[in-house]
């Protein structure tokens, strides 16, 4: 079955307070997608982030986004009132988010709503909390221990608590109760908004995609509570961290940072582990795209202190081995596998043993040669994309490519003046063999560089804070989207 959706974070949607939230915004874009005939919608990871502003450097792998919770769905519940929040000035321009005045401004107000909910927990609260044992405990004292510490590292903490000695755990869960209770209160906040979106979505015939950061920050709760799965040393520092070699994206390679994973250590429990996260965000997704699918087959392993990518090298993945591990415990489960980036035969061979569907992206298609991301090479069994979140818009991608790419892609594409290339480069998508078809909403809308999401191997500046506009998710930009996928048999 041809099917089709659109990219757009949580973060981006046009929500009073500063930041798209899983409130009325989320629930109009539902019906906007529905409106335009499709099937999915992309929302990239729902995580907390973390200095930086990227969800694919979070504070935990289990946990979702305190920014996503709406207002006022709280104040429905009656855990705040109207006055409470509606004139905070949340210093940002409706296509913007200031993340350091959300941090500033957000947090008092829900504790305030956190406050009235434990005062009188609803009766599903301790059934949340038994369901998440798995995880929440272990969160919630991280992050009241990073409130205590200032927000520090962990690895900068006490001694005791970096290596989590256990007199030292129970002093400080005695000690810090009252920021634990918060902590875990907001995640019931936030699962409890985000099922009702879900359903939401459910019923209106939209499936969602989440997303699998292969990696995890550095500073989270998931390698402060398991460092035995992590390639660290004696003072828990890693010994090589993350990144891939210099490619399109970046001259000297993408240094990420992130611990990485002792693949020995996770094979002799099974990869419990993976299989832990891979069923909770199944759970909660529809469908789950893993980001870096590569780094399964092989992974880039770059010192510990290097300024760049450049001195990294290849280690072996553990394969195959993981995916049998996770489907004899959780069955088949629907996963998209971003196979972008330098690849080896190795990764090809890995993907077609899983079976699932790779990505084609086309702003990579237009350079010589009969490339592999060209429409007519595409296989029927992939998820195809004009671009993905971190490359730029379509039509910036246009004005900045070379002459040549330009040329090839007006001339593959049949461009004309009227409709111009972001346009043009949609019917390319959407006219690929590829049963799924994802498009941003920048690229519907056209929209330039000003609408990128994220620049790869760049912190903060204008990275994750691009909001759509309300007028943009109008009936008559549904009307057009629909007729597309009418067109190209994806409706």
């Amino acid at each position: 079955m041809r099917t089709s959706g659109i990219l757009l974070p949580i973060s981006s949607l046009p929500s009073p307070g500063g930041i798209g939230t899983m409130g009325a915004a989320a629930r109009e874009f539902v019906d906007f997608l529905h409106a335009a005939g499709q099937h999915y919608w992309q929302i990239l990871p729902v995580c907390p982030t973390s200095y930086g502003d990227s969800p694919y450097q979070s504070f935990s792998t289990f946990a979702g986004n305190p920014y996503f919770i709406d207002l006022d769905q709280l104040a429905e519940a009656g855990l705040l009132t109207p006055e409470e929040y509606r004139d905070i000035d949340w210093e940002s321009t409706p296509d913007c988010i200031n993340y350091g005045v959300l941090y500033e401004k957000r947090y008092p107000i829900l504790r305030r709503a956190c406050a009235r909910l434990l005062a009188k927990p609803p009766a599903d609260y301790e059934q949340f909390l038994a369901d998440n044992a798995f995880w929440l405990p272990d969160y919630a004292l991280f992050m009241a221990l990073k409130d205590a510490h200032g927000g520090k590292s962990w690895l900068e903490w006490e001694r005791p608590l970096r290596l989590r000695k256990p007199a030292d755990l129970d002093k400080a869960r005695r000690y810090h109760k009252a920021s634990i209770d918060f902590w875990q209160a907001v995640q019931y906040l936030f699962y409890t908004q985000w099922k009702k979106l879900k359903a939401y979505a459910n019923a209106q015939g939209i499936e969602i995609i989440g997303d699998l950061p292969i990696y995890v920050a550095a500073d989270s709760v998931d390698v402060w509570s398991s460092p035995q799965e992590f390639q660290l040393d004696e003072n828990l520092l890693p010994t090589e961290v993350a990144g891939c070699p210099p490619d399109g994206f970046s001259a000297t390679g993408q240094l990420w940072g992130n611990p990485l994973f002792d693949w020995n250590a996770m094979a002799a429990t099974g990869y419990r582990w993976w299989v832990r996260r891979i069923r909770h965000l199944c759970s909660i997704y529809d469908v789950l795209r893993i980001d870096h699918f590569r780094g399964f087959a092989g992974y880039y392993a770059i010192p510990y202190g290097a300024k760049t990518a450049q001195t990294g090298e290849w280690r072996s993945g553990p394969g195959m081995k993981l995916f049998r591990a996770v489907k004899q415990a959780l069955g088949d489960v629907p996963i998209v596998a971003e196979d972008l980036g330098e690849l080896f035969p190795s990764v090809y061979e890995l993907l077609a043993e899983s079976g699932f569907p790779g990505m084609k992206v086309l702003q990579f298609a237009f350079g010589p040669g009969d490339s592999e991301y060209l429409p007519h090479n595409h296989p029927v069994h992939c998820v195809v994309y004009t671009g993905t979140h971190d490359n730029t818009t379509a039509a910036a991608w246009y004005r900045t490519a070379a002459p040549a790419q330009r040329k090839k892609a007006a001339a593959y594409l049949g461009l004309n003046r009227e409709e111009g290339f972001a346009a043009g480069l949609v019917r390319g998508a959407l006219a690929s063999p590829g049963e799924l078809c994802i498009i941003p909403l920048a690229d519907y809308l056209a929209l330039g560089a000003e609408a990128r999401i994220n620049t790869p191997s760049t912190l903060g500046g204008s990275n994750w804070v691009w909001r759509a506009l309300p007028g943009q998710l109008c009936a008559a930009n549904a009307k057009k989207i629909a007729a597309l996928a009418v067109l190209y048999g994806r409706a």
